[in-house]
């Protein structure tokens, strides 16, 4: 069974902020709504200190997830600092804790899913693990857009594998509508780097900071290892 702490005091502000009537993301009202969540709440997201922690229970999510592939769930890691974190500093995280999990993925000889691409640059990136496509959405403390302004710094993990069952179900395109306009509400201005997958590379959306044209993602993808060669 993959660790949850799901009882944890900062998971259950994370729900609390989900839950608010002004956060606009109703896939995740969804998510908490049917207590599809997982938690995993971290030391610090500039340390590697829970980084096997963190994989081992994204792995087992993963897992769970093929047995019993149920809509709207997410994977949550919040981490208790650093609150003090500008864009620019929780971006460069995000992409370390981002490139270490990948990196034991590869250790542990996890196929890349095939339905996505691994290259940042192309329109189709979305990160593996355990062979299961995903898109990450940052939150900190001080971020631009107010949908991703919560007080400590948080990486959701959503299955790239629902987006698509959604869009076979002629849901996705009223599920992202709803979720534009009610952004829109609170921040006042659309999200300049939102973008569909397979238009542009979803790694620029990863971190919520608006990033230029010339943004080089800092990530790439190792081998995976057979371990019948060690």
């Amino acid at each position: 069974m993959a660790l949850n702490d799901s009882t944890h005091p900062l998971a259950e502000r994370f729900r609390a902020f989900v839950r608010d009537r002004s956060f606009p993301c109703v896939g995740a009202k969804s998510a908490i709504g049917r207590d599809q969540m997982t938690f995993v709440v971290a030391r610090d997201i500039g340390s590697a200190w829970d980084d096997l922690r963190i994989y081992g229970a994204l792995l087992g999510f993963a897992t769970a997830y093929r047995q019993d592939p149920k809509l709207f769930q997410s994977f949550v890691v919040i981490f208790k600092g650093p609150r003090l974190i500008s864009e620019r500093q929780f971006e460069q995280s995000l992409w370390t804790r981002v490139q270490s999990l990948t990196d034991k993925d590869a250790w542990h000889g996890q196929d890349y899913d095939a339905r996505v691409s691994a290259d940042p640059d192309n329109p189709h990136f979305s990160l593996s693990f355990g062979g299961e496509g995903f898109f990450v959405v940052g939150l900190h403390p001080h971020a631009s857009r107010p949908a991703r302004r919560f007080e400590r710094p948080a990486l959701v993990f959503n299955l790239h594998d629902q987006f698509e069952r959604l869009r076979d179900e002629n849901r996705y395109e009223t599920l992202r509508e709803s979720i534009l306009e009610r952004d829109v509400a609170i921040a006042g201005s659309v999200n300049p780097m939102l973008a569909r997958h397979g238009e542009a590379s979803e790694a620029r959306q990863y971190s919520g900071r608006a990033v230029d044209d010339d943004w080089t993602c800092p990530f790439s993808v190792k081998a995976k290892i057979s371990h019948d060669d060690l």
